[in-house]
């Protein structure tokens, strides 16, 4: 079955120019219109005729719901969604909400008031999701978050497997030697699908895996993800915990604050304190000392659930699940220690 995705391909034209020919809207070149109107007579495409989805070409721009302010991954990948919406003719509206808000009922009071042709989530709760997702019938995308057990037929997906990723992290520092181990970031309180607590079972169960003791109410120190609120995390985590020698910070904006808390304690890095981050933020490449971290690719996450979005809003396909491959970068943040090797 021919796709809107094929006449793209098929024409040399993108996803959005197509769109607008199938939609009838006048931003088109004669030469993009003639061009794709004969693939889609040669190929014998027909649009999707679901009024659902036809009414999309009169609806309010795409929405782009931020989950958190000052989380730099999450403005890097904000960046390049809305440089490609604005390469395929898609104009967006973005709104960012403080990352303990309810971004599913705040998407569901959009979608009912604006009627926006689409959604796409910046980081979500699944468990709000699960409660509330329902009531949105357009087509949305959640990056950063895997919502493949959901069972949303208009919700895809794009993520990196944040558990696998946490545990290789934390496999690096007890891999150079470290064994009092500290985790920076994410809430004590255990909320289902969250990154925070996905990424904090993943690095517990990393240390539990070798029989490296760790306790919660010592070594561990929630903070929202922010360079400003990690700076503080660490620091109480650090002054608490004297014999700390590695830290787990649960994304590199918290890394960037704990490396400046060390640094005001009088602490080197790494030869007092290694330390490691996770999603690859830009700022990792230039930091003295160079930061280990996870790196996710935000190019690719973006692109996918670019794509993905204006398939669906012109064609009536289900949602796909995708996880994208991560990379751990040593970096320069990290220092062997001379213990037992685990």
């Amino acid at each position: 079955m021919t796709t809107i995705k094929d006449i793209a391909r098929l024409s040399g034209y993108s996803i959005g120019t197509v769109s607008r020919v199938i939609n009838n809207h006048a931003d088109v070149s004669d030469a993009a219109r003639a061009k794709i109107t004969q693939v889609i007579q040669e190929t014998g495409f027909q649009p999707n005729t679901n009024a659902k989805y036809l009414k999309l070409a009169g609806s309010s721009p795409v929405t782009i719901l931020v989950k958190g302010t000052k989380n730099f991954f999450l403005e890097t990948i904000l960046e390049d969604i809305q440089e490609l919406m604005k390469k395929n003719g898609e104009p967006v509206t973005v709104v960012f909400l403080d990352e303990l808000s309810n971004e599913v009922e705040t998407a569901a009071q959009i979608a009912s008031e604006r009627k926006p042709k689409g959604l796409i989530f910046l980081g979500a709760n699944l468990d709000y999701l699960l409660q509330s997702f329902g009531n949105i019938k357009i087509p949305a995308v959640l990056v950063t978050g895997n919502a493949s057990e959901l069972g949303f037929e208009n919700l895809s997906s794009f993520s990196t497997d944040d558990y696998e990723a946490s545990k290789a992290a934390v496999g690096v520092l007890i891999n150079a030697g470290h064994t009092n181990i500290g985790i920076v970031g994410g809430s004590n309180v255990n909320i289902h699908g969250s990154v925070g607590t996905t990424r904090l079972m993943g690095g517990m169960d990393a240390l539990k895996k070798k029989g490296i003791p760790f306790d919660m109410e010592r070594s561990y120190e929630p903070s929202r993800f922010s360079s400003e609120d990690g700076y503080r995390a660490a620091k109480k985590l650090l002054e608490r915990e004297k014999g700390i020698t590695a830290i787990f910070a649960l994304s590199d904006t918290i890394a960037i604050g704990a490396m400046r808390a060390a640094k005001d304690l009088g602490l080197r890095i790494p030869e007092d304190l290694s330390i490691i981050g996770f999603d690859g933020i830009e700022y990792t490449k230039y930091s003295v000392p160079r930061l280990a971290t996870v790196r996710q690719s935000s190019s690719l996450l973006a692109q996918k659930s670019v794509d993905d979005l204006l398939l669906r809003m012109n064609y009536s396909r289900k949602a796909v699940h995708e996880v994208i491959p991560f990379k751990v970068e040593p970096g320069e943040s990290i220092q062997k220690k001379h213990q037992k090797n685990y």
